[in-house]
């Protein structure tokens, strides 16, 4: 087994974020993502195991999507390093957006589209330069195995979450609208690759999986609620199926007003005390 350095990976996903790959898909080609964070779980973290427990059965851990891959490599789950990141959106993508209350700003669905493209092609960037060293790798939401699930618990679900690996990896905890905020806040997309390489996880700087949330913490702020057009977010939490039927809305809006296929949501992710930071007081909880 290879093993190879956090610092090298990260630096492999900085570099592809800050090359012409990493584009809205427009004439100009602006940049997608900011520059991302990086984090790392070990595949043995007891949190895989909580989560199939907790979400379901249908949850799938680490070392399952690596056996899936890879069947003729022996593989135990304490060689598997998750690799995490967080994509940032672009403060002029923060900025469009923020001003809207109903339907997207043109750079919010097109970094949800175009910026996912852009993901996709990271996890497929990482997985090549890692076997190109020698290094067994891959991407669950690339999988075959992934796909959408019904949680008796939490209703809408899949056998993979990019958050929940996130959160894995010391990168952010959870909002009162399910948002993972990190810090570089809540307006971001996430990615992870699992390998067959024992990296040094991150360290978790919490223990409280909501402990970035200012609700969560003292029961003030509440501004995700204010922000959701849908209001779909309540004191109770997040309704997913409110959520989801309101973003159905929006493949319309998208296509006759930007002239492509998308939507995009996101209003619980700007202007909110998260959307950029840890809210102030909450970073050491």
């Amino acid at each position: 087994m290879v093993n190879v350095s956090g610092a090298w990976v990260e630096a492999l996903i900085k570099g592809f974020i800050a090359s012409p790959e990493n584009n809205m898909g427009n004439e100009s080609k602006e940049p997608a993502w900011a520059e991302p964070i990086v984090g790392f779980s070990s595949g043995a973290d007891p949190l895989y195991e909580f989560y199939k427990g907790d979400i379901g059965v249908f949850y799938i851990r680490p070392v399952e999507f690596f056996r899936h891959a890879f069947p003729c490599v022996p593989a135990e789950a304490s060689d598997l390093t998750v690799i995490s990141w967080i994509l940032p959106q672009t403060e002029a993508t923060k900025s469009d957006h923020r001003k809207e209350t109903q339907w997207p700003s043109e750079r919010w669905a097109r970094t949800r589209v175009f910026g996912e493209e852009v993901n996709d092609k990271l996890r497929r960037h990482l997985v090549a330069r890692l076997a190109n060293v020698g290094v067994e790798a891959v991407a669950p939401m690339l999988s075959p195995l992934w796909a959408r699930k019904t949680s008796e618990k939490y209703g809408y679900a899949s056998t993979w979450s990019e958050r929940h690996a996130a959160y894995a990896a010391g990168l952010g905890t959870f909002g009162l609208s399910d948002g993972l905020i990190t810090p570089k806040g809540k307006a971001h997309r996430c990615g992870s690759v699992i390998a067959r390489s024992r990296i040094e996880p991150t360290p978790r700087p919490y223990e409280d999986h909501n402990a970035y949330c200012l609700f969560y913490a003292n029961g003030t702020c509440g501004a995700c609620m204010k922000r959701c057009p849908a209001e779909a977010i309540s004191p109770k939490g997040h309704d997913k199926v409110k959520c989801s039927a309101y973003v159905d809305k929006m493949h319309e809006y998208v296509g006759a007003h930007y002239g492509f296929k998308g939507y995009g949501c996101g209003f619980c992710q700007t202007g909110v005390p998260c959307e950029s930071r840890i809210p102030e007081g909450l970073e050491k909880r």
